[in-house]
This record gives C-alpha cells, sequence and structure tokens, in this order.
C-alpha cells in the first residue's frame, strides 16, 4: 500500500463512522486526527504495522507532544477500532493493538475506561436481536446511571419513571438516579419491544432485565455478556469498570463532588474521593466531544 492508499482508507473510515455508526463530526474529527498523526509517524504500511512498533509510536509521541497518560490511552482507543474495522473489511486479518493494554491507572486509583472506549464498546453491541437490544439497554444504563452489576439486576420495571431510576443500593438504601437521553431512549424500546417476547407467558415477573426464558437476568449472566463484549475490543475491565468510568467522566465534565457521591450512592464522601486522584488531562475535551455525539443520536 501507498501514502495515499492509507489516506484512503481513512477517508473510507471516516464515512464508515458517520454513514453506518452514525457519530458525530467531533467524534470522527476526534478518531481520525489521531489516525493521521499515528500514520505520519510510522514508516511502515498500513498492512504490515506490527504491536512494536504502535508502543514505541505511543512513547514517542506521548513525549513529543507532552500528551497525558489519559490522552494516550485516548488516542490507543481510537487507532484500536481503526484496526478493528481493518479487520472487518479483511484488510488485516489482525490487531496489532490486542496485545496493547489501555486501561491504566494512578496507584489506588480504580480502572475506568476513556469516553472513546466506553462507546466502542457500546457500538459494538449488535441490536439486532432481542438479547442485543438487552445487552446495549442494560450497559447504556450502568453507565449512564453509575450502577453496580447487582443494581442493574434487582432493577424492577416500577423503578423507572420519566427519566428517572429509583435505585437499591447497599443495605437497602434507596436513591433517585437521572438517566441520560441515550440510556433512556433504549430503555424505551427495551420496555415496549423487547421484554414483552422475553417475559412472554410471565406476565408477573416483574424484574426489569430477564434472560431468554424471562426469568430474572443474574449477575453472572451479565458479566459473562459483557466479557464477550469487552474482549474482542482490547478491552480490560469489568462490568463495574462502567461505573468508575462513570464517575470519572462526570467529574471531568465538571460535576461537583457532593453529586458524584449522590449518585453513586456512597455513604462516606471519601469513597468517592478516590476519583478526585485520577489523572484527567484530555478527558474534559474528550468528554465534550461526546457529550455532543450523545446528544446528536438522541435527535
Amino acid at each position: 500500500m501507498s501514502r495515499e492508499t492509507d489516506q484512503a482508507l481513512v477517508e473510507e473510515y471516516a464515512d464508515y463512522l458517520l454513514l453506518e455508526r452514525r457519530l458525530s463530526g467531533a467524534t470522527i474529527s476526534v478518531y481520525t486526527q489521531e489516525i493521521g498523526f499515528f500514520i505520519a509517524g510510522i514508516e511502515e504500511r498500513i498492512e504490515d504495522i506490527k504491536p512494536s512498533q504502535v508502543e514505541r509510536y505511543l512513547v514517542a509521541s506521548a513525549k513529543q507532544r507532552d500528551l497525558s497518560e489519559r490522552t494516550v490511552a485516548r488516542n490507543l482507543s481510537a487507532l484500536r477500532s481503526f484496526f478493528i474495522y481493518l479487520q472487518k473489511e479483511k484488510i488485516r486479518q489482525d490487531n496489532p493493538l490486542e496485545q496493547i493494554s489501555s486501561t491504566r491507572r494512578a496507584p489506588d486509583a480504580p480502572v475506568f475506561f476513556s469516553v472513546e472506549e466506553v462507546d466502542l464498546l457500546l457500538e459494538s453491541i449488535e441490536t439486532e436481536t432481542l438479547l442485543g437490544k438487552r445487552d446495549r439497554t442494560i450497559f447504556e444504563l450502568i453507565y449512564s446511571c453509575g450502577l453496580r452489576i447487582s443494581e442493574a439486576c434487582d432493577l424492577k420495571v416500577g423503578d423507572y419513571t420519566k427519566g428517572t431510576l429509583r435505585v437499591r443500593g447497599k443495605r437497602n438504601k434507596m436513591r433517585l438516579v437521572p438517566v441520560g437521553e441515550v440510556a433512556a431512549s433504549a430503555l424505551k424500546l427495551y420496555l415496549s419491544e423487547v421484554r414483552p417476547q422475553l417475559v412472554k407467558a410471565r406476565s408477573t415477573e416483574q424484574t426489569l432485565f430477564v434472560g431468554r426464558r424471562g426469568k430474572k437476568l443474574t449477575r453472572q449472566a451479565v458479566f459473562k455478556r459483557f466479557q464477550q463484549y469487552a474482549s474482542p475490543l482490547g478491552l480490560e475491565g469489568k462490568v463495574h469498570t462502567l461505573r468508575h468510568s462513570f464517575a470519572t467522566h462526570l467529574l471531568a465534565g465538571g460535576a461537583d463532588l457532593r453529586s458524584v457521591q449522590e449518585l453513586l450512592g456512597h455513604s462516606d464522601i471519601q469513597t468517592t474521593q478516590i476519583y478526585t486522584h485520577i489523572e484527567t488531562s484530555g478527558l474534559k475535551q474528550s468528554y465534550d466531544a461526546f457529550h455532543v455525539l450523545k446528544e446528536d443520536k438522541s435527535q
């Protein structure tokens, strides 16, 4: 491949993000700008790139451009998404980023996904099947509301009312959490079209999220489904990482600590303060770009 061919692939990828994944211009810019830097900073063609070359690029780029650890992780997510696309188009058989970890953290700080990684995870869930629609809804809701996996599994149909979710936390402590527009839209579709088909004859079942036989979805089942989506993307983390990401992204977006404490259901604000030790430079710009994305998708 030539440099011109590499650039053409980036342009085709941008069209894919716009037309098939329906991402906003701001989001596409976040992805393609770093891919452009990457192509300009390496000697090999895209089809010949090896993991070691990606790592060398990331190290050199971080030093030359004075990038924070989180910005490096964000850029890594953009590159990973691009190479997943190349695999999808059979331009490459492998993904050179599969062996490179993206969930870095400071000592004692919780692991979290970048905004792009959350988006990549959610967008990877096929919604052509009932279970796919259900999975997309539950993970959208966990991220949108900062839920623990047990809290999501214990939700009842009546716990959701007009954009607000009633959550049963530890020691049965109740809290009200606003649901973002994207998650609310997915939940509305799930309640009207998906859940009725899963529940079928079990008309008395009040659990919000159910399995293919209409029974309450277990924590183990949710964990397993999450791994099925995250592993192929090279994302290291658990379902609980979405809760950590929710808190981290809120603080990066300007939310105050006390509000985040209430949304998470923490009794002691010191528990919430662990998120203030996370390095978030560069995350604010990413948060703003994806906030625009979520608004675009909900319109």
